[in-house]
């Protein structure tokens, strides 16, 4: 018998006309169960999750839940009133739709509060079939329009939809205002340059579309190679980065590799940093942002106790302290270290020139 939905703490999944008197809600990741405990444990008001197979977009080895894990993973959150969400948010073929419909039914009958979704099929097949379930979008429908969202949600009843991260906060506002459905947006994690849902330039080199097998860079087409010039990546066995000794050796993906153009080596498509959207706490929440969410399902346990304890301070400031709120420094430097590259960025959201 799977577990009861709709038990533990209200639901942030209703429309937007509430949403502005709501604190905002914390979704924070979980990439196995330590960490949906480190998320639990240190104040997430939800955890996202995915099955242990192509179906999510975070596919890494030794990541993810089998059945029974996801059942551990949601008894525990819910005992302590924290809702559990499950995303199956890459995109099925036709050759193995039947894997993301059984997916749906499995996450129906462990119970879990909502499903991230992108791909229509699989939206409308939890409709048709789980109409008590709860449906979110997923970034990788790269909804970006309140006519996009207005079609989710009157075709399959979508309550809640993530924003892509390339919206500026002008934009954010203007799309909150005028959608039917509550809004959640990354506060804090990797970025991405592709548009989310359409990303191909892994499958270049490697083969393996990362909307389609659920991972950017897969694990068996990457290599580390020490070298007289210094430690090399590759990935599908062309050269992604080389390090000096001691420089600290991030994990090889096209979009953040350097390479030789115009006679100089550099960050050709972006530099290694994470966005830190703190200083936005105020701005997003008198925009009616339902929910901020916390990047990071392949990330250890000990990054996400770190983080989700930070930004659960900040929340509860915020909350306590209304238009006087300010991100204490200490925040911002233990987030600062904890970034890609050691460095932050407001991304999309702040763009003075417009």
């Amino acid at each position: 018998m799977g577990i009861k939905a709709g038990a533990g703490r209200p639901r942030h999944d209703g429309g937007t006309s509430s949403s502005k008197n709501r604190r905002m809600e914390l979704v924070c990741p979980a990439g196995g169960l330590p960490a949906l405990r480190a998320a639990v444990d240190n104040g997430a008001d939800a955890v996202y999750i995915g099955f242990r197979d192509d179906t999510n977009a975070r596919h890494f080895p030794g990541l993810n839940f089998d059945p029974e894990q996801a059942a551990a993973g949601i008894a525990y959150a819910r005992d302590r009133g924290v809702r559990v969400y499950l995303a199956l948010n890459t995109y099925p073929q036709a050759h193995n739709l039947d894997r993301w419909l059984g997916a749906v039914d499995r996450a129906a009958e462990l119970g879990v509060d909502a499903l991230i979704c992108a791909d229509i099929a699989v939206l409308d097949h939890a409709r048709r079939h789980h109409p008590k379930l709860p449906l979110h979008l997923s970034v990788q429908a790269s909804a970006t329009t309140w006519a996009a969202l207005r079609f989710y949600h009157e075709h399959f009843g979508v309550r809640r939809a993530v924003l892509p991260r390339v919206l500026s906060l002008a934009q954010i506002e203007t799309l909150v205002a005028k959608s039917p459905v509550a809004i959640e947006v990354f506060g804090f994690g990797g970025l991405c340059v592709m548009v989310e849902g359409r990303c191909s330039l892994s499958a270049l080199l490697s083969g393996a579309a990362p909307n389609l097998c659920g991972v950017c860079s897969p694990a068996e087409a990457v290599r580390f190679e020490d070298t007289p010039e210094g430690l090399v990546s590759r990935l599908g066995g062309w050269l992604i980065d080389r390090f000096a000794p001691g420089e600290r050796a991030g994990y090889p993906t096209v979009c953040k590799g350097r390479y030789r153009l115009g006679g100089h080596v550099y960050y050709a498509f972006e530099e290694p940093t994470s966005l830190n959207t703190l200083d936005l706490l105020p701005a997003l929440a008198r925009a009616g942002v339902a929910a901020i969410k916390i990047e990071g399902r392949q990330r250890s346990p000990a990054y996400v106790a770190a983080v989700t304890r930070i930004w659960r301070a900040a929340l509860d400031a915020l909350a306590a302290e209304g238009g006087a709120f300010v991100p204490r420094p200490a925040w911002q430097a233990a987030l600062t270290g904890l970034s890609e590259g050691r460095q932050t960025t407001l991304g999309a959201y702040h763009r003075p020139w417009r």
